[in-house]
């Protein structure tokens, strides 16, 4: 009886470590196939001398500004839009510059604008949206 105890403890045991230590049993069995490992860690050696997507900025994709640099841009985008011809070219700049939906608002009203400088750039940054 003591003996038939002792071999299901063993067996649970077993089982425990086999589902708690899938992982380093795994390393246990796959240490006959170091080859493919060498061949993953010379791909990655490798992929350096390739191009990264990460070092020249497409076309299409968005710049990426802090959350802060975004809101101090965008008042100071509305405040100078109130101003003069000039001001509202910078404003526009700085619409240029951020491009996202929260410009449209000033674009829309640079459409309406009396400058034909300030209306064709308008133009020009609210064609990018659609």
């Amino acid at each position: 009886m003591l003996n038939f105890f002792a071999i299901v403890i063993i067996i649970f045991i077993g089982i425990l470590l086999l589902v708690f230590k899938k992982r380093s049993f795994r390393k246990l069995i796959n240490k006959g196939k170091l080859h493919s490992d060498k061949l993953k860690k010379n791909r990655k050696n490798n992929n350096k001398f390739l191009s990264n997507k990460k070092s020249y900025l497409y076309n299409h994709e968005a710049k990426k500004y802090s959350l802060f640099y975004k809101n101090s841009q965008r008042n100071k985008m509305f405040s100078l839009f109130q101003g003069n011809t000039e001001d509202k070219l910078k404003a526009l700049k700085i619409a240029e510059e951020l491009s996202d939906k929260s410009t449209l608002s000033i674009l829309r009203q640079g459409l309406r604008d009396m400058s034909p400088d300030v209306v064709k750039l308008s133009a020009l940054l609210i064609r990018k949206f659609k």
